[in-house]
């Protein structure tokens, strides 16, 4: 049996660790289009602040493929793939034949369409390369606009001001932090931005990067007439799906390579995992496509299992988010922005601005379905609990839940039981 995977993330690794569980002597073959092992992608702004070596980025120890005898290729980038022969096609002219395939090719960075955007001077920051990139640029500019107040964006923004340079961010939102987390706790991390000099804008984005007679960048132009002298562009907005490879194969694509509750795409012996698969989601009971880093490792070993035989559907994916501001800590677990005025939903909020501190439950049919951190975030992982068991709670055990916090005591006894089966929350939308 050969398995060949595309892509050398966390997904891969996932992958790598779900096969060598089932099957102990099949090829796996990974093609790596960067030119090193796999590394923590979160670590990244870590590295560009200078807080962590290059020593700390990498995923697993250096005899990692070794031993599980991975042949990995450096620097090569699958250009086709070939469901009816089975065959992937590299930019290096190597045709290479699969039994089982898995497709985890990621996210790109998104690149809006604003008039100056490209040419000199503008960068992204997902991958290491690009971080090695703003290191060495961080001593020779001063400023820096930032496009994109999420969780990339001020992570961007924290580690260039890290290094010296006055960073400014724009955020289209009236908030930043809007995908995954609420007003108050997007406040909060602002807040505690500006406190160290960071310069937040919401609501107003570019409108146009000028440049110079050299073509380098001379500074932005805001929706709101405002000018920010920069030296460099961080467009930081977002990525999405890397789908074009399994498009152009005949495999379905929507808004990113669709696969079933096996993580298998449409192509026979074809799998998908991580930021470029469109999987199952555990509240919603809806395909959608969540970039964060625990459901791509949980995504990559769920398809290594199953393309080795093991036949275990994937339980679905959760949205997550943690993430620390200059000593303030954010977590943001499932549906915290439920639709305004949907009555079925409940929320519960905390906030003390003096001491930083937010917190916020929300809840569907007697469930705990998503909920906000900042601040204090120490029981966050029983919160977390609470959702993946869509566990029941009504009466006293809920207004527990809500006043003093999440305890054991308040699992179902049926949880310690092996065989429970609890009903999962597929209306929490």
């Amino acid at each position: 049996m050969t398995y060949v995977i595309i892509g050398n993330g966390v997904a891969s690794i996932g992958a790598i660790e779900g096969i060598r569980r089932y099957d102990a002597k099949g090829k796996i073959v990974v093609l790596a289009q960067e030119d090193t092992p796999a590394y923590g992608r979160p670590l990244i702004s870590y590295f560009l602040a200078g807080k962590i070596g290059p020593e700390r980025l990498p995923l697993r120890g250096d005899d990692y493929y070794v031993k599980n005898g991975v042949e990995l290729k450096l620097g090569t980038t699958a250009t086709a793939v070939d469901t009816a022969k089975k065959t992937v096609t590299t930019d290096k002219g190597d045709s290479i034949k699969y039994d089982r395939l898995l497709i985890c090719t990621g996210g790109v960075p998104f690149v809006p369409p604003i008039t100056g955007v490209k040419g000199p001077d503008i960068y992204s920051f997902t991958t290491l390369a690009h971080a090695k990139t703003l290191i060495e640029l961080s001593s020779k500019i001063k400023r820096a606009v930032v496009i994109g107040g999420g969780l990339i964006g001020l992570k961007a923004a924290e580690s260039l001001h890290d290094r010296g340079v006055s960073v400014t961010i724009v955020e289209l939102a009236p908030r930043i932090l809007s995908g995954g987390f609420d007003e108050k706790a997007g406040k909060l991390a602002g807040n505690r931005l500006k406190k160290v000099g960071i310069d937040v804008n919401c609501g107003v984005t570019a409108k146009e990067i000028q440049r110079g007679k050299d073509e380098h960048v001379k500074g932005v132009l805001l929706t709101d007439g405002r000018f920010l002298e920069c030296d460099v562009v961080v467009v930081a907005i977002g990525v999405v799906p890397n789908s074009a490879l399994a498009k152009e194969a005949g495999i379905k694509v929507e808004r990113g390579i669709f696969v079933d509750e096996k993580l298998a795409t449409s192509a026979k012996d074809v799998y998908a995992a991580g930021d470029v698969a469109q999987a199952i989601d555990m509240l919603s009971g809806e395909h959608r496509v969540v970039p964060i880093w625990p459901n791509a490792y949980n995504q990559g070993f769920a398809s290594g299992r199953n393309m080795a035989g093991a036949k275990q559907p994937y339980q679905g994916g959760l949205p997550m988010n943690s993430i620390s501001f200059y000593g303030l800590p954010t977590i943001s677990v499932g549906t915290v922005n439920p639709p305004e005025g949907d009555k079925n939903f409940e929320i519960h909020a905390q906030l003390d601005e003096e001491k930083e501190t937010y917190r916020k439950l929300v809840f569907r049919d007697g469930r705990l379905v998503g909920y906000v951190l900042v601040g204090d975030i120490d029981k966050g992982g029983m919160y977390t609990a609470f959702i993946k068991f869509a566990m029941p709670l009504a009466g006293e055990d809920k207004d527990k839940l809500i006043n003093a916090g999440p305890e054991v005591f308040l699992w179902p006894p049926e949880l310690f039981n092996e065989t429970w089966n609890p009903e999962p929350a597929a209306d929490a939308r």
